[in-house]
């Protein structure tokens, strides 16, 4: 007794197979002759270079900001030392406050280009996957699906605390704002008068929050966008991004804390 597959062929001329099958697709596996969607611009994968780059950039910035913020605790005169310092550090290779603004519009560049590849690889993310969702996925990837929003959190966090401990414009401004001078720095007293308003330092607090989960899945994700695809190399990368990224938040949440305590007045 012989049988038969369903579906193979029993001639040249495609007998047997199903009605409308495309020969070409069949035998060569082109299912459309035309791309779905234009090719573009930027590929995808010079987007991730670029977040996972200026993500690395941001970590650094976040860590050496929360080391030299931890000097609060050292006490008034030693803070605004540091702060003056950071103004005239090079001197008189650079001009006052030289060194802060190289990398501030080293660090707004890389926001900008950050925020710009992040909004084109989600929308692309979205119109690739349409109205489908895939169920139980939610709590094993949260981190990953939360990341617009603790971005949105993260920048408009940025915007008030250069507003209120930079610029003055607001906050603490109208009532006891010390700008910096050439010969002394206020940074001690600014941020204590900022901090003892117990919203703003939930403020902080929260945002610290959205930080690490932010930074914890970001730095994860770098190894990969950065070509390693190894069970080891990608393990260290998780641990690594977990501890960093809990160690920011820690270092940064104890000083709202503390002001609020009463530890640092």
């Amino acid at each position: 007794m012989t049988s038969s597959r369903v579906g193979t062929p029993k001639s040249k001329s495609g007998a047997g197979r199903l009605p409308g099958a495309d020969e070409a697709a069949l035998t060569l596996g082109h299912i459309r002759s035309k791309r779905t969607r234009s090719r573009p611009k930027v590929p995808s994968w010079v987007l991730k270079v670029i977040m996972a780059v200026t993500g690395v950039l941001f970590a650094l910035f976040v860590l050496v900001h929360m080391i030299g913020n931890l000097k609060v605790f050292t006490g008034a005169e030693s803070f605004n030392e540091y702060a003056h310092w950071l103004r005239t550090v090079l001197q008189p290779f650079l001009p006052y406050e030289g060194l802060l603004w190289i990398l501030r519009a080293v660090l707004i560049v890389a926001l900008v280009a950050h925020v710009w590849a992040a909004a084109l690889i989600w929308g692309r993310s979205r119109t690739s996957r349409g109205s489908h969702r895939r169920p139980g996925m939610w709590v094993k990837s949260f981190t990953a699906r939360t990341m617009p929003v603790t971005g949105v959190i993260l920048l408009g966090f940025v915007v008030v605390h250069v507003l209120d401990l930079t610029t003055g414009t607001t906050g603490v401004a109208a009532e006891s704002f010390q700008p910096a001078t050439r010969e002394t720095a206020h940074a001690y007293e600014n941020l204590v008068a900022s901090l003892q308003r117990p919203w703003a330092a939930i403020l902080y607090a929260v945002s610290m929050l959205a930080l690490f989960l932010h930074l914890a899945h970001g730095l994860w994700t770098v190894a990969t966008d950065l070509g390693a695809t190894g069970r080891r190399t990608r393990a260290i990368g998780f641990v690594v991004a977990g501890v960093l990224a809990l160690a920011v938040m820690l270092g940064n949440i104890i000083i709202p804390l503390a002001v609020l305590a009463g530890v640092v007045t």
